[in-house]
């Protein structure tokens, strides 16, 4: 059994118990829901109340004792996790480039999730493994993934508030002169259902990015995400006329810059995915509350071509 427990807020005050609950815990159907106050699994203020009908006044002390049930119908593989940091109710992974985070049509297996249920079978009774954010197949980096409903509940929360930080660095075209914020709303493009654009009927996103370091046709940047929708940081980058060096869905024609040296050429020709790194994870701690970090240099694809673009720089 897991032990869950919200206070009522005042806004559901009238409501229905049932109904309450499937606000406060949306992770399990309403049907469930009732069948476990009717059980007895449901107390008020530590009363147990049975009743589906009961009317909330706002303010009362919520336990639910729920039951672990399968939710995830993916098989167990045995894909190794680079694993950054791991206790009873988190894990922090440092998640390689051409690594899928969910199944999808074309992904059924080989993927992060796959891996995950074979490092602790516990996940399946948790919603998508545990995975609470994700970062595109060909992104790189730190990857937060809650082990229990609690600490599941706890991340999202603090992603829906705003209070996870996530940094990430990129390797954009063209020289900037400059950092700043793109805040423009991001939906589906209006013909091509796998990309994403900067629309105003989208959803609410801003990217916060400053210059690292500058190259002579290249700049190496650092990006902070208020929000976290689909392909951000690649979409306001392309955006403003910055895409990111080798993302072949935003990035534009491949051209080879002017006075490139052979190495250079090397490394960029043989550059096949968005030079897009989530370097930096910050959060409270779903149980001790204690604000925690984790931090991850640059793969070594993307090492070996910022250290090529300083090289060519001293040519």
């Amino acid at each position: 059994m897991t032990k869950l427990t919200e206070t009522v807020p005042y806004a559901l005050a009238g409501m229905r118990l049932d109904q309450a609950l499937a606000e406060l815990f949306s992770d399990y159907s309403r049907s469930k829901l009732q069948t476990w106050v009717k059980a007895g699994r449901v107390e008020i203020n530590a009363s147990v109340q049975q009743s589906p009908k009961h009317k909330l006044e706002g303010g009362e002390e919520i336990t639910l004792d729920a039951e672990p049930e399968t939710m995830i119908e993916s098989s167990p593989e045995a894909i190794p996790l680079d694993i950054v940091y791991e206790d009873d109710s988190l894990l922090i992974i440092n998640k390689p480039a051409g690594l899928v985070v969910h199944p999808a049509a074309g992904n059924w297996h080989g993927t992060l999730l796959n891996a995950l249920l074979h490092h602790d079978s516990n996940l399946e009774t948790l919603p998508r493994a545990g995975i609470v954010h994700r970062l595109d197949k060909e992104t790189s980096g730190l990857l937060m993934i809650a082990k229990t409903l609690a600490a599941h509940n706890s991340l999202v929360q603090q992603l829906q508030e705003r209070e996870i930080t996530r940094e990430y660095l990129a390797v954009c075209k063209g020289r900037m002169t400059a950092g700043g914020t793109v805040d423009e709303p991001i939906g589906r493009h209006p013909t091509d259902r796998k990309r994403y654009v900067v629309r105003q009927s989208g959803k609410e996103a801003v990217t916060h990015y400053r210059v690292v370091q500058r190259f002579q046709h290249y700049t190496l940047i650092q990006l902070q995400l208020e929000t976290g929708r689909t392909h951000q940081i690649r979409v306001h980058m392309a955006h403003i006329r910055y895409p990111l060096l080798g993302d072949p869905v935003y990035g534009g024609r491949f051209q080879m810059p002017p006075q490139c040296s052979a190495e250079l050429e090397l490394v960029l020709r043989g550059f096949r995915r968005q030079a897009l790194h989530a370097a930096r994870l910050g959060l409270q701690h779903p149980e001790s509350d204690e604000y925690m970090e984790w931090e991850q240099q640059m793969p070594d694809d993307m090492l070996q071509l910022v250290q090529t673009l300083e090289d060519n720089e001293r040519q």
